[in-house]
């Protein structure tokens, strides 16, 4: 007899089967729809239906135990199940296909493919640490949560264009290829449900203008007037600024700097940061060890940083906009004091090999395959020389008087 179940009915206690047995208490909402109860009191709700894989008898199956869901949620569930079943569509094969939708939603955000990405694929490739920071740097940090089929190109254009408009044009070149090439293999990776790359209708040229190779190189003026900028820009932009000029190392080598990293006046930055993929020592010339020294100690390890060391810096376009205006100096880019201190080198009475190695330039032949020789005392003596002549450049001697022509009043004419 089916009669109205009542959440009074459905919580009480006293509510039990016989022994041994088994009792279903049909409810008069929901057609089927019925809370069984068995001896210890246990109770659960129940839809009685002629489902799909059993279309000749009626079976009966779980919707969930009481406590679980409510006699509400339970007539829902029910009447959805009811829907389905009248469609032909079996309810625990439409929650099985449910459940693997929430699963392909979980392992598709763009994080997860990138991670992946990173994995699997990335990890080859010759400049894996540089793709591994572009990717995570510029990408995840913006879209991280979505999924990866709703990428489309107008949210990737703005994101190569700020890189353009920070200076790094060549980095923008860099990070457009590392996002096509993600895409294109997650393309051929069926799981991740992507058809097409939001990136195949974006042209380098138009989006980014003409490749070519930079060859700004500072003069000893414009050197001198960036230095003193940076000594007057305050922490954390002024010292990292001081340090790519001492030193020749690249931009987010500098600026990503933890303590761990720092051995006296030695610094090892791990091959995960490094462009090439191989770990990088580099001597500290004394100026260098002295802006460590006086930098400001945190709680969290990293050396510049705006959190407290916590996390290292990550955007300079402000601080380099704040060096423009107190140096004077226009038309040049963060870049360009590595290359500016890679040719100031060439001056330097050192082998070529040392300066290439001193500023992390991957060699090619039988270096690269057999000498594994480290060359830090060598770096050492070429840095230590670099800092000389850049104090020369920075303080630079003064004029000597002029010589005059006027005799002095009351002196002997010879």
């Amino acid at each position: 007899m089916k009669k109205t179940l009542t959440v009074r009915k459905v919580e009480s206690r006293n509510l039990k089967a016989k022994a041994g047995k088994r009792e279903d208490h049909h409810d008069a909402v929901v057609p089927g729809l019925a809370l069984r109860v068995t001896e210890t009191g246990h109770k659960s709700f129940v839809l009685v239906a002629r489902y799909p894989s059993h279309p000749k008898n009626p079976t009966r199956r779980s919707l969930g135990d009481v406590g679980k869901i409510s006699l509400n949620q339970a007539r829902e569930k029910a009447r959805a199940w009811l829907d389905l079943v009248e469609k032909g569509i079996d309810p625990k094969v439409e929650e099985a296909r449910q459940k693997a939708a929430q699963q392909r939603k979980q392992i598709t955000t763009f994080a997860a493919v990138a991670d992946e990405f990173l994995e699997r694929h990335a990890s080859g490739l010759k400049k894996a640490a540089e793709a591994k920071r572009i990717i995570e740097g510029e990408f995840v940090k913006r879209w991280g949560g979505r999924p990866v089929t709703d990428i489309m190109p107008e949210d990737v254009a703005p994101v190569i264009r700020a890189i353009v408009k920070r200076g790094a044009k060549y980095q923008a070149f860099n990070a457009l290829g590392y996002i096509r090439t993600l895409f294109n293999w997650a393309i051929g990776n069926p799981e991740f449900g992507i058809k097409a790359s939001p990136v195949a209708g974006l042209k380098p040229r138009s989006l980014i203008g003409e490749k070519k190779a930079r060859d700004r190189v500072l003069s000893d003026a414009e050197l001198r007037a960036v230095w003193n900028a940076a000594v007057k820009l305050d922490y954390p932009y002024g010292p990292v600024f001081q340090l790519l000029i001492l030193t020749g190392q690249r931009e987010r080598e500098i600026a990503e700097i933890s303590r761990a990293e720092i051995d006296g006046a030695l610094l090892t930055i791990p091959a995960t940061r490094m462009k090439g993929g191989a770990a990088h020592e580099v001597p500290l010339p004394a100026k260098a060890i002295k802006i460590i020294e006086s930098l400001p100690e945190f709680t969290g390890n990293y050396l510049f940083s705006t959190t407290r060391g916590s996390k290292p810096i990550n955007s300079f376009s402000k601080a380099k906009a704040r060096i423009d205006k107190l140096s004077g100096v226009s038309g040049w880019v963060i870049h360009d004091i590595r290359r500016t201190v890679r040719t100031r080198f060439s001056a330097l009475p050192v082998e070529d090999i040392v300066r290439e190695l001193t500023i992390a330039h991957s060699q090619k032949g039988l270096h690269k395959t057999y000498d594994r020789h480290s060359y830090r005392a060598e770096k050492r003596k070429l840095l230590e020389l670099w800092e000389e002549k850049l104090t020369a450049v920075v303080n630079p001697p003064a004029a000597p008087p002029a010589k005059s022509n006027v005799v002095p009043f009351g002196a002997t004419v010879a």
